[in-house]
């Protein structure tokens, strides 16, 4: 029996968990109708009673303390079955979604990660990795800000084989760990507009000046001091200690009330927010792990006097202190009792404790949110498998998938094929007509390829590679803003793919894909233009797939020897209907669709 036998399936789980959570929510909904209705009784009672107690004087008006009390008990419990039913809905929401994912009916039902669209990139927009219908969409479960941002980082850009390595012993580490998906999920799915993470770092290690602890002492025993001797002067004539009292909390507000009030405005973080948050810290500091480094996450949340979700509750505090400024007792008491001064102390000692490793909590709910993300995917698709990493004695590139798929694809229509790049023959040239295949490939090699870069499992049945730097130049658009056409928008995006292989670029090589190679220029130029590209890239040591549909630049691997090899997709027309089957196969296509194509959308040719 393999490893992904052995797991529970995932359909199966998510369905039976989907079904306790929907029995729990009918039976919460059921409390609510009831308090509900308990409640109208209840203030109908006490209506009834308030009047025969005010109008009939039938009894004492305190007899009213009892449905008034009643009522309160009812509304509290109400309030409790209120959330519980709304943290259930969140359950449901996150077991629908992951039966969404395997049913491969999740495009549109997640986020779409539009926010890191990056022109720039060399590989980003080609692929699909963010948008609708994305591969951020299809991974990400991700629900606080750091934490897609973490993922959406991982994506785009390749990591070394030791950090590949170590993210695959800790996605196998947390695949099973469905409880904790779920619980970070329910919080956090109220956390994203809540919590501005750099907001609050850069709060965080910032400081205000003149701050001594020994201020607090002297804040609080000067408000305690005022009360004394207020009282001190309502029962004698004696007025000259709170006189003296009043002169020193002056003095002290003079000295601390510009610094104190710059701690407290500097928090733009309300304390919903960092409830949540430290909730979020609390599943991580109580769940149990076996790698190193998951284990050295719950030692630095659990080290260093006290947890950090108590650290960050207690900041919780601090932020509903400075937002009760606004409430009119406080203005009432703000002079007197020194409150800005006693909380901005407050907040800055807590920001001078524990402030400096509030960078270190983002960071590891980050990671850990990414890292479930790839957990997620490797649960949901056990049969996805986790790439081989290697290297060639002489340290050249390669890439080789057997039964490669295209992970946006349903897996009903998904047809795979199988790759090799590298050795003797580094380049494939992909000959076909249009819609046969080609661009789907280089979507499907790029997109597995950037999982396997990030540390994901893969859609393939065996995947090995050594680890590359991506670049692919498949979707090209001209611009009237910028003032260039197409084929300069295209040679300029080649021109970026090529940088990759300079030697500042870095230290891993480049498996480049492009589609439809040096389309906007004429056959000949194009021939050209295309031999000297392929000719130089194979020079600098890359691997790479080109696809055309224009059957002369099939001819250069002629002229390049061994270096490039021709393989093509073809389609068949039976009964005047076109049809395609997208498998590989070697050698040059020999037939073209473009007429029958034109015929079959009705044009006279």
């Amino acid at each position: 029996m393999s490893a992904s036998d052995a797991r529970p399936d995932p359909r199966l789980e998510y369905s039976r968990r989907l079904e306790i959570t929907l029995n729990e929510l009918a039976a919460k909904e059921r409390l609510h109708i009831r308090a509900g209705n308990f409640k109208l009784l209840t203030l109908a009672a006490g209506l009834v009673a308030a009047w025969l107690a005010w109008v009939d004087h039938a009894f004492s008006p305190w007899w009213l303390i009892i449905p008034a009390a009643i009522y309160t008990v009812l509304a509290v419990l109400h309030g409790r079955v209120l959330r519980a039913r709304a943290r259930l809905r969140r359950v449901e929401a996150f077991y629908r979604r992951g039966l969404a994912r395997i049913d491969d009916q999740w495009a549109g039902t997640g986020d779409t990660g539009e926010r890191f669209r990056n022109t720039k990139s060399v590989y980003a927009e080609d692929i699909d990795i963010f948008g609708r219908g994305s591969l951020f969409e299809l991974l990400s479960i991700a629900r606080t800000p750091m934490g897609e941002n973490r993922l959406a980082a991982w994506l785009l850009a390749p990591e070394s084989r030791e950090i590949i390595a170590e993210r695959h012993a800790l996605v196998k580490e947390l695949r099973d760990k469905l409880d904790l998906r779920e619980r970070l999920s329910v919080v956090g799915e109220e956390l994203r507009a809540a919590l501005d993470p750099q907001a609050l770092a850069r709060w965080a290690e910032s400081r205000s000046g003149g701050f001594y602890p020994a201020f607090r002492v002297l804040a609080a025993a000067l408000a305690l001091a005022l009360i004394a001797t207020a009282f001190f002067a309502l029962v004698t004539p004696h007025y000259l200690p709170l006189l003296i009292v009043l002169t020193l909390e002056a003095s002290l507000m003079l000295r601390l009330w510009k610094p104190m009030k710059a701690a407290t405005i500097g928090m733009d973080c309300g304390s919903k927010g960092l409830v949540l948050f430290a909730e979020i810290i609390e599943q991580v500091e109580k769940e149990k792990f076996t790698s190193a480094r998951l284990q050295r996450f719950a030692l630095e949340l659990r080290s260093r006097g006290q947890p950090a979700s108590r650290a960050i509750r207690r900041l919780a505090t601090l932020a509903d202190w400075i937002d009760g400024r606004d409430s009119m007792f406080v203005k009432i008491i703000e002079i007197p009792l020194l409150y800005t001064v006693q909380v901005g102390l407050a907040t800055e000692q807590w920001r001078r404790r524990s402030g400096g490793r509030i960078a270190g909590w983002l960071d590891i709910v980050a990671e850990m949110e990414a890292l479930l993300s790839l957990a997620a995917y490797s649960y949901e698709h056990p049969e996805d498998p986790f790439p081989e990493l290697a290297e060639t004695p002489g340290g050249e590139p390669f890439f080789e998938a057997e039964g490669l798929g295209h992970p946006l694809i349903p897996s009903t229509r998904c047809v795979r094929n199988s790759v090799r790049l590298g050795g003797k023959t580094p380049v494939l040239m992909v000959s076909g007509s249009n819609m046969s295949g080609k661009s789907t490939l280089l979507r499907a090699v790029g997109i597995n390829t950037v999982l396997a870069m990030a540390g994901a499992p893969v859609r393939a049945h065996k995947f090995r590679l050594m680890p590359v730097e991506l670049g692919a130049r498949i979707r090209t658009n001209d611009s009237l803003q910028e003032g260039h056409s197409r084929f300069y928008a295209e040679i300029l995006r080649i021109r970026q793919v090529l940088d990759l292989t300079s030697p500042a670029a870095g230290k891993l090589p480049l498996l480049f894909l492009f589609d439809e190679l040096l389309e906007g220029t004429n056959s000949q130029d194009r021939r050209m233009g295309a031999e000297g590209l392929v000719r130089s890239l194979i020079s600098r040591g890359t691997i790479g797939i080109v696809t055309t549909h224009d059957l002369a630049l099939t001819e250069i691997t002629s002229s390049l020897g061994n270096c490039i090899r021709n393989v093509h997709f073809e389609e068949h027309i039976e009964g005047g209907k076109m049809s395609f089957d997208y498998v590989l196969r070697e050698g040059v296509v020999k037939t073209s669709n473009a007429l029958e194509l034109m015929r079959w959308i009705g044009l006279d040719v």
